[in-house]
């Protein structure tokens, strides 16, 4: 009965460790505001493919949305966030919730995706001259 006191207290104080490792942020890192795109030729062609990350919103594949939250998460190769999105749904008036991976890489890149299935390397856009 004395010994499972103590790991009972060890295991509740192990799991608020581990959650006090993950930071609720407002909005995303001003490091990965601009437009990123998979390749060079979808910068210069406005191409929908490409994605474009502000502070508090989301412009790409999903639409136009609304950013809730970030939670950032360390891992091996760096932070990784995780943004909480509200787009448009099917139906007006409807929204869902679509989430959102950002994974730090090398050279500048950052890998984007719904799930870590789906991540995709991107790279920013230059970018454009003022006219």
């Amino acid at each position: 009965m004395r010994s499972t006191l103590p790991l009972v207290l060890i295991a509740a104080f192990s799991s608020q460790l581990a959650d006090a490792r993950e930071i609720r942020r407002d909005a995303v890192p001003e490091a990965f505001w601009g437009t990123w795109a998979t390749s060079t030729g979808a910068c210069k062609d406005a191409d929908k493919s490409s994605i474009v990350l502000s502070g508090k919103s989301y412009a790409g594949p999903d639409g136009t949305c609304d950013i809730d939250f970030v939670m950032e998460t360390p891992g091996g190769g760096g932070a990784v966030y995780s943004a909480r999105m509200h787009c448009p749904g099917s139906q007006p008036q409807t929204t869902r919730i679509v989430n959102l991976i950002i994974r730090p890489g090398a050279d500048g890149q950052i890998s984007l995706g719904s799930t870590f299935e789906t991540l995709a390397t991107h790279s920013r856009c230059p970018a454009a001259a003022p006219k």
